[in-house]
């Protein structure tokens, strides 16, 4: 039980990703706290995290809204004592397009979304873990330096964004005992649709990889309840590579 009674937040938490990690998350010990827009996809993971044993709630949070994220993060550390773990997976707006041909607006307010809430989520958590000089924060996506993929628009670059946002937390929040790390994936298969327009996606994921297996869900699970446990304490400011090859660091 790596996490035994740690507090964990999942913005997103709905999701496949966020779910992963909060299912991840309750099955080392963690009671953990659901964030996002649609309570009934908040309820469904909440609802196979309690049937597993582990402990879960749910609240309809827009984690754009800084003083409802100040607010609910207050409260959880109120009913609690405190927060170890945040983690912000909400689906940000992909613009798939060359960037010649981007337009200004749409680009402006992408990026608008992912500097404020992950501003405003890790702020918010920051506050409580300098008081207790612990807690972990922890992103999905990371940079790639490497990248030679054409017209993927806002994606790498807001995810660049989160990994800058990340270095400079880590250097200011390390000194009061707050580690900040990100996981970076090729690719999880199992959070695309099952439809036939996919299939061919899903088997690149696979192909690139040296293991010739893509990370699953499963994966994100396990390998975030590591980095949120004392047993990474050494671990701070850095991406955590689980693409199984298909990234080479």
């Amino acid at each position: 039980m790596l996490l035994e009674n740690k507090t964990a937040v999942v913005y997103g938490g709905g999701g496949s990703i966020g779910g992963a990690m909060a299912r991840g998350f309750a099955a080392e010990g963690a009671r953990v706290f659901l964030a996002g827009r649609t309570p009934a996809t908040l309820d469904a993971v909440a609802e196979q995290i309690r049937k597993a044993g582990g402990q879960a709630e749910t609240a309809r949070v827009d984690a754009l809204d800084e003083s409802a994220v100040d607010a609910w993060v207050d409260s959880v550390a109120g009913i609690t004592g405190s927060i170890d773990v945040s983690v912000n997976v909400i689906t940000q707006d992909a613009l798939f397009k060359p960037m010649i041909e981007m337009p200004v607006d749409g680009f402006a307010a992408a990026m608008e979304k992912v500097a404020r809430s992950f501003l405003i989520t890790t702020r918010a958590a920051a506050r409580h873990m300098v008081k207790q000089n612990s807690g972990v924060i922890l992103h999905f996506g990371g940079s790639d330096s490497g990248n030679r993929m054409p017209n993927i628009g806002t994606v790498q670059i807001g995810a660049d964004m989160v990994e800058a946002m990340r270095r400079q937390w880590a250097c200011e929040l390390g000194p009061q005992g707050v580690r900040v790390l990100s996981m970076r994936t090729g690719g999880i298969p199992e959070s695309m649709p099952d439809m036939p327009q996919t299939e061919q996606y899903k088997q690149q994921m696979v192909d690139a990889t040296l293991l010739k297996r893509a990370a699953t869900l499963q994966d994100v699970g396990r390998v975030a309840a590591f980095l949120a446990s004392d047993h990474a304490a050494s671990l701070t400011s850095t991406q955590v590579n689980i693409s199984a090859g298909a990234l080479i660091d």
